[in-house]
């Protein structure tokens, strides 16, 4: 059974159809990359998984239960974080605490008034678990406002991360980031990732970074699926070349 399977999902804004019947699937410990041209609807199909926006028809199904339009809080209580293409950090508290507090909202007893001490322990060790996955215990004190982009950018990985999500969702994680940024995210995700204990869908603009990270990739054009493999059989694809390649013939 797939973890996140989509089904002819479609989304209008007015005129436009965003996304237009689309259909995918993911296997538990799978990486799946959602690529293609700008507007081709990639973060509109992110927030129709998460809910933060409804779809028009389809339905959206976690490990075989369908959550389709549930509140986003409802969403994340099933088991999916996700981070965002702008960074949602607290930038005035520390790393550790941004960390902390997202482990602590996945506690289902964060907010008693007794025994709280032991919700909030349980959440630090959680959270320095994170920060070494993502090599960011160095800056565990930090002020989340004082890091490099990169390294906030990484922050918000840590902070999806500690929720114990069953699929992680990473919304352009290297935008923004100088090549050498690039290439450290890479490597640490990759060895984040090891393993294959955590299923994750990718949005992602840099092919480099796609080819690096996906072992299936789903390529949208103009709201529809226009190929779904492995990246090599992707990157041979004459449409995909075409469509976001910009190539002719």
């Amino acid at each position: 059974m797939p973890l996140l399977e989509c089904r002819g999902l479609v989304r209008r804004f007015g005129a436009l159809v965003a996304v237009d019947g689309v259909s995918l699937a993911l296997e538990p410990g799978e990486i799946r990359a959602v690529i293609g041209p700008n507007g081709a609807g990639k973060s509109t199909v992110f927030n129709l998984i998460t809910s933060t926006l409804k779809p028009q028809a389809g339905e959206v199904f976690l490990a075989g239960e369908e959550i389709t339009g549930l509140p986003v809080h409802r969403v994340a209580q099933r088991g999916i974080a996700r981070t965002f293409q702008r960074c949602h950090v607290f930038p005035a508290l520390s790393v550790r605490e941004n960390v902390r507090i997202a482990a602590q909202a996945r506690n289902p007893r964060r907010w008693v008034f007794f025994g709280g001490g032991a919700v909030r322990t349980a959440s630090a060790v959680i959270a320095d678990e994170a920060l070494e996955r993502l090599r960011l215990t160095r800056h565990a004190q930090t002020p989340a406002d004082m890091l490099s982009h990169g390294d906030q950018r990484l922050l918000e990985v840590a902070m999806a991360l500690a929720q114990k999500p069953r699929l992680l969702m990473l919304d352009e994680p290297t935008q923004g980031l100088s090549i050498e940024e690039t290439d450290r995210a890479v490597q640490i995700l990759k060895s984040m990732l090891a393993g294959g204990k955590l299923s994750v869908l990718l949005v992602e603009h840099d092919m480099e970074v796609v080819f690096k990270l996906a072992h299936n990739i789903t390529v949208l054009h103009r709201g529809r699926v226009i190929a779904d493999g492995a990246p090599d059989v992707v990157k041979t694809n004459v449409e995909v070349r075409r469509a976001y390649l910009g190539e002719s013939g």
